[in-house]
């Protein structure tokens, strides 16, 4: 069983900045795929961002341009640096990882105000 635990979530103004660490229990060399969805009431859950195996990366045209995914391979960790938060960017933000199977996160959230 993998243990994905997310982190880093929080409240902070319009156009601030904030990183959202991920980390798993396993080694995340044998994950295919990371990433990072949100979901906040009343909205369709949202693929925010993923980051393979080999370091491509993809990105919602939402956020693209203000958030980058990135890992660290010796800390078995996926990060998602957000700047320039808007109030649209509330949200709980759940991480995943996909091996044999998709393993998830309990969530973190993250509010911006305006």
């Amino acid at each position: 069983q993998v243990q994905v635990v997310e982190s880093g979530g929080g409240l902070v103004q319009t156009g601030g900045s904030l990183r959202l660490s991920c980390a798993t229990s396993g080694s995340i060399l044998s994950f295919a795929v990371m990433g990072w969805y949100r979901q906040s009431p009343g909205k369709q859950r949202e693929l925010v961002a993923t980051i393979t195996s080999k370091g491509d990366t993809t990105y919602a045209g939402s956020v693209k341009g203000r958030f980058t995914i990135s890992r660290d391979n010796a800390k078995n960790t996926v990060y998602l640096q957000m700047n320039g938060l808007k109030p649209e960017d509330t949200a709980v933000y759940y991480c995943y990882v996909l091996g044999l199977r998709t393993y998830w996160g309990q969530g973190t959230q993250v509010t911006v105000s305006s």
